[in-house]
């Protein structure tokens, strides 16, 4: 399985934000939703080996799960509204356990260590980072779980914690990417790690 945790800092915690104003109002929630659509979308299916987790401003956590979900559409805007709904839901997650809005939409009362800590049981945590070691030169490992920020660098805490959790830090070119864009060429390498073209 392919995991993508993608920090909002900015993100809304509550479900009163426009559908009309994501980039502005919504604080970059168009950022969160292209990273989800880029985690799981193919041309005319889904990735079912793909979990996404949003941690919102490390307060709350929203679990994407492939294998489950449904009504996904590759707009920003459908995507937000899925994300409104499960923060509808807020009352209804306690603690650590999560309440489903939607197929495949989890939301729990989680912030990044603990969401960090979950999925470096099943995965291995490879930061995205321009500092980092070169894809190309990095094994890819078998169920890797990506760590991202959105328009903002990581924080000096959650440098902290992954300095600590991640087993790799690696940069997957000479540019800057965009988070969206940099989950895109992570599943590209994964996708042609091994590949033979006749």
């Amino acid at each position: 399985m392919r995991q993508f945790i993608v920090l909002g800092h900015d993100a809304p915690t509550t479900s009163d934000f426009s559908l009309d104003d994501l980039a502005g109002s919504a604080g970059r929630l168009d950022v969160l939703c292209r990273c989800v659509n880029s985690a799981f979308f193919l041309s005319h299916d889904i990735r079912e080996d793909v979990r996404v987790f949003l941690v919102l401003r490390d307060e709350l956590a929203i679990r994407f799960e492939g294998s489950e979900l449904r009504r996904l559409n590759p707009d920003e805007r459908s995507t937000a509204a899925l994300i409104r709904q499960a923060l509808d839901k807020k009352d209804e997650a306690i603690g650590h356990m999560e309440a489903e809005s939607t197929p495949g939409v989890h939301l729990s009362k989680r912030g990044f260590d603990p969401i960090l800590e979950e999925v470096a049981r099943t995965g291995t945590i490879v930061q995205l980072h321009e500092d980092g070691d070169p894809v190309v030169d990095v094994e890819p490992p078998e169920n890797p779980a990506f760590v991202l920020s959105d328009h903002h660098d990581f924080r000096d805490e959650e440098e902290a914690l992954l300095a600590d959790a991640a087993d790799e830090r690696v940069r997957l070119g000479p540019e800057r990417l965009h988070a969206d864009h940099a989950i895109t060429v992570a599943h590209n390498y994964l996708d042609t790690e091994g590949f033979v073209s006749y």
